[in-house]
């Protein structure tokens, strides 16, 4: 077989997000770190948030945060923008405008360097339409292919999205489908349909920033304190393990339904076909003992909930008032974003999903 003809996935053991740490591990360890103590730093990794801001002025701060995964696609330049699209995806989830980005490559010798040069313009094409300048990288000879980028943001110090926030009233917006995990875990078997793969690619590679800017337009549209409570990118926990952060740090309960959340074409099928990754099982096994089915949710669709996602949509807790607006401003970008729950005073369980 050709070197331009190896299909990527199969050179992985886990694809994308599915190959992060298990959450439980990482935040096991996290907790026995100690605590930073710079005034300066405005979001650190204490909260589990998406990236870190660190004020540089009163009315300046960076937005830093770092992302790489093994391929989930076979293509290298899809590779390329799938990976460069959900590295800038946590700098549009806490409201931020990335400015730059540093190249992440672990590469095999024995693969082609054309593979590597396809790679890379793939990721260009979506730094470029990002409007965010690569300026250098770093890169090591690895026997599994890895790649993906240091991002660096700006932003207004007074202007943070962060994952806590949330508050009882408040309705939950989802912009973009799920399923991804699932769906390369297909492909990866050889067992995924032509359409699956399309929609799920083209899902991963549209950029979070028109979801962010018609949150911006929201926010700046409101008279007094902004209604974005609490944003999150959902990624490789799943949405229930994003939904538990958000939950827990902001002390509140959530309800979801799942017959509101949009799920990618083939996902449901993959689900019950139990195209499950390792990173399915380590999500589960982390959230499930705070997250409730109702009776009638069917167990390919409880599946979906704890499916690691690559670079998926944003989750937003909105004033109830702003909804309409949101929704307006997502439309207008093309953006299909779903109402998919509510937020509640806490409770037991932590989440509840009918």
């Amino acid at each position: 077989m050709a070197e331009t003809a190896v299909r990527l996935t199969t050179t992985a053991k886990a694809a994308g997000c599915a190959a992060k740490l298990s959450p439980s591990v990482l935040d096991a360890v996290l907790k026995r770190l100690p605590a930073q103590t710079d005034p300066n730093l405005l979001v650190g990794f204490e909260t589990s948030d998406d990236a870190a801001v660190y004020r540089l002025r009163e009315d300046l701060a960076i937005v830093q945060t770092v992302d790489f995964f093994t391929p989930i696609v076979d293509d290298p330049a899809l590779f390329g923008q799938v990976a460069a699209t959900n590295s800038l995806s946590d700098v549009y989830a806490m409201g931020g405008r990335p400015v730059s980005a540093l190249t992440i490559v672990a590469f095999p010798t024995s693969s082609s360097p054309d593979i590597l040069e396809q790679i890379l313009r793939g990721g260009l094409v979506k730094m470029t339409e990002a409007k965010c300048t690569v300026v250098g990288g770093h890169s090591i000879r690895d026997d599994e292919l890895k790649f993906g980028y240091a991002v660096t943001g700006v932003m207004h110090p007074g202007r943070i999205w962060k994952n806590v926030g949330a508050r009882p009233g408040d309705l939950l917006l989802l912009t973009k489908p799920i399923g991804t995990g699932v769906i390369s875990t297909a492909l990866k078997q050889g067992r995924a349909e032509a359409t699956w793969v399309a929609a799920s690619t083209a899902s991963m590679t549209r950029l979070n920033f028109d979801a962010a800017e018609a949150l911006h337009e929201v926010e700046n549209a409101a008279q007094g304190e902004s209604p974005v409570h609490a944003v999150t990118d959902v990624t490789g926990f799943g949405l229930l393990g994003h939904a538990r952060e958000m939950a827990i740090g902001s002390r509140v309960s959530l309800k979801l339904d799942h017959r509101r959340v949009a799920y990618l074409p083939g996902a449901v099928e993959a689900a019950r076909a139990k195209f499950f990754s390792g990173g399915m099982k380590n999500n589960r096994e982390f959230v499930e003992d705070c997250a409730s089915f109702s009776p009638g949710v069917p167990e390919e669709f409880q599946a979906l909930f704890f499916d690691p996602q690559t670079s998926g949509g944003l989750l937003v807790a909105l004033a109830p008032e702003a909804v309409a607006a949101a929704q307006s401003a997502l439309e207008r970008r093309a953006v299909s974003a779903q109402l998919i729950g509510e937020v509640v005073a806490k409770r037991s369980p932590l989440i509840e999903i009918a």
